[in-house]
């Protein structure tokens, strides 16, 4: 017996093809996609996990953790620290020329009316130019010239010597400051952890026996 088979309506038909194709939207990611983006590696909020930790072992905030670059440049680790109650500092070292890059971030706020009032490099006492760089104040005095970029209670300072570093790189690096990311984190911050303790050697302990120092005295001693 030839059995017929059963053709199923347009309508029912149509919801089971969209269910079999599944229910990704046009405008959602590809899992490939995600991947890529958590690949990327975006920097940690700065009150949780390690650059928490780490900054707050030190006494700074973690929000005023930040990390830049420039090329030639390398990190001088010694001088990674607290700036002021609970701000940061950091200097990099031109592998060349020697000329020192120093990232600074403190709470605060920086205006058109205070910029002038504010020394550049902490020098106070000198006078201070200030010019509108787009988001940034453009500053020299006593010799030195820096980038100062405004934020939500707090300042990004990028200074170095007018002779030592032109103004283009000051520019670059202190556009390119921002928190860092785990890896960045390890490199610029020291651990939490305390370094464990390392024995001390006695050279008057005997190595048989209790262990007691060795207190002979010889003959007419």
């Amino acid at each position: 017996m030839i059995r017929h088979a059963r053709v199923l309506p347009v309508l029912v038909l149509a919801p089971l093809l969209v269910t079999a194709c599944g229910s990704e939207k046009a405008g959602d990611p590809s899992p490939s996609a995600s991947a890529s983006a958590s690949a990327a590696g975006p920097a940690a909020a700065p009150g949780t996990g390690e650059i928490a930790s780490r900054a707050q072992a030190m006494g700074v905030a973690p929000e005023l953790v930040y990390v830049t670059e420039a090329p030639g440049f390398t990190l001088a680790q010694q001088s990674v620290g607290v700036l002021g109650d609970d701000g940061f500092s950091a200097t990099w070292v031109g592998g060349e020329t020697n000329a020192l890059l120093r990232l600074a971030v403190d709470r605060g706020a920086i205006t058109a009316g205070t910029c002038p009032e504010q020394p550049v490099g902490d020098m106070s006492g000198e006078h201070t130019t200030c010019e509108r760089d787009g988001g940034a104040w453009y500053r020299t005095g006593a010799g030195r010239h820096e980038y100062a970029l405004p934020e939500d209670g707090y300042v990004v300072r990028v200074s170095a010597e007018t002779d030592g570093v032109p103004r283009d790189v000051l520019r670059a690096a202190a556009l390119a400051a921002h928190r860092p990311d785990a890896a960045e984190t390890e490199r610029l911050l020291p651990s939490a952890e305390p370094a464990p303790a390392t024995p001390v050697e006695r050279g008057d302990l005997p190595p048989f026996g209790d262990g007691a120092p060795d207190n002979h005295v010889d003959v007419g001693g």
